[in-house]
């Protein structure tokens, strides 16, 4: 039976953020924002990444820090808690704020991470959430992270469960080695 105070309860990872996990490097540390439960702490705390979780609900960081480090914190009205701070990966699922991206971008160290997905404009037509505040607007989030390297993006519909979403895996330039260009593959091992 599902959790219906907490969605994401005993849900495994998203497909995305294991996906393009392959990404970090070794031992990166991990930022999770709105973390809930802690399903992504989870699925990089058992890949021996140092994870961070925020999120609003003290129920929810509680049960999270089974994983890593969290803190319970509105980043939506109060400060920014990870100001100056970076992250080797910064992960975001099924989240927006417009007023906190720049600082999420900002969080991302150099040759980090950001795993961003949520829902997008269009996901009106087919449940919740609908209100334009919580959609992507079609290249919104490509934007966002526009100084950043886009390994992939997508912007579309997904069917089950039915829903429209953007995606996207970047990296913030980093240190290559000498005349050679940085490698971000494609697919992991």
């Amino acid at each position: 039976m599902k959790d219906m105070a907490n969605p994401h309860a005993g849900l495994a990872p998203s497909e995305w953020i294991v996906k393009w996990s392959h990404l970090l490097a070794p031992g990166a540390t991990v930022l999770d924002v709105a973390c809930g439960q802690g399903r992504h702490m989870q699925w990089f705390e058992g890949r021996g990444h140092l994870v961070t979780g925020v999120d609003r609900s003290p129920e929810a960081t509680q049960a999270a820090s089974a994983f890593g480090h969290t803190l319970t914190a509105d980043i939506e009205s109060g400060p920014w808690p990870f100001a100056g701070g970076a992250f080797g990966a910064v992960v975001v699922t099924n989240y927006l704020w417009r007023p906190r991206m720049a600082d999420i971008v900002a969080a991302v160290a150099p040759g980090g991470v950001l795993l961003y997905e949520t829902f997008a404009a269009g996901n009106e037509s087919v449940g919740k959430p609908s209100r334009p505040d919580f959609l992507l607007q079609p290249g919104e989030l490509l934007a966002a992270c526009r100084e950043l390297r886009v390994v992939a993006y997508e912007d579309g519909f997904l069917d089950e469960p039915p829903r429209f979403v953007q995606r996207i895996a970047a990296v913030r330039a980093g240190e290559a080695g000498p005349g050679q260009p940085a490698r971000h593959p494609l697919r992991g091992n």
